[in-house]
């Protein structure tokens, strides 16, 4: 893990824990890794995909504390 970006290795973590169906997002076969694309945690926390994805690569390091919630 690179730790220097924290909040991304956070995030990826714990992407790779959550199933589809568990969310009620439609699970639509198998993938080719475990868990939520970050399409479908972006449409989960209201943010765009390219935002979810700057937040996962630690090139945006000051999300606000609504999306933090979410």
């Amino acid at each position: 893990m690179d730790s220097e970006n924290k909040l991304g290795d956070y995030l990826r973590a714990r992407r790779a824990l959550v199933r589809p169906q568990d969310t009620g997002l439609p699970e639509d076969g198998p993938r080719r890794v475990p868990g939520l694309r970050r399409d479908e945690v972006a449409l989960l926390a209201g943010v765009s995909t390219d935002y979810y994805i700057r937040l996962e690569q630690g090139r945006e390091r000051h999300p606000s504390d609504q999306v933090l919630r979410s």
